[in-house]
């Protein structure tokens, strides 16, 4: 297995081991963290189990999914960003969701734009998109300081609105 898949200033991202289970259930079963994503609702023990092995699975069929971000400054896992089609979509979505101590440091807008770089140069990817609650200022604040575009309001797979963002990319390297 590789270990780092890309780096940038502060971070290390590489694929999701069966060791961080319990780092995604961390961030993804905080309720606080997630009545921003879809329904609002946190994932349960089986659900990220199963979102371990579908994750797995999107790195053989597309060569990406979603990543651990680790701090350099501390090699431990801090949050998950990365790049997912829900339900199939042709539109690769850029997802990303950290865990709270870490929230209000940068790290969110330079994972994005580290892995919007990467995405760019491995899997030649120019045109991406992202949703957010409509209420959730942080994260627009961290899509637009990485360069992506408002689109306005429209609907996600759940027909749950939510702000919709874009991007067509060209490697900053």
């Amino acid at each position: 297995m590789r270990e780092s898949l890309f780096t940038t200033d502060r971070l290390i991202f590489r694929e999701w081991r069966d060791s961080d289970l319990s780092m995604i259930q961390k961030v993804y079963g905080d309720s606080e963290a997630m009545q921003w994503v879809g329904d609002g609702n946190t994932l349960s023990y089986e659900e990220s189990k199963a979102w371990l092995k579908v994750t797995h699975k999107n790195y053989m069929s597309r060569g990406y999914g979603m990543f651990a971000v680790e701090l350099k400054n501390i090699l431990e896992v801090v949050g998950f960003c990365g790049i997912v089609h829900p339900n199939d979509q042709v539109d690769p979505e850029i997802k990303y969701a950290f865990s709270r101590e870490y929230w209000g440091q940068g790290i969110a807008t330079e994972a994005v734009v580290g892995l919007i770089d990467y995405a760019t140069i491995t899997f030649g990817i120019d045109k991406f998109i992202a949703t957010i609650a409509p209420e959730n200022i942080a994260s627009e604040r961290v899509l637009l300081k990485a360069g992506m575009l408002p689109r306005g309001i429209c609907n996600d797979n759940e027909g749950i609105p939510t702000k919709c963002f874009y991007l067509n990319a060209q490697p900053s390297v």
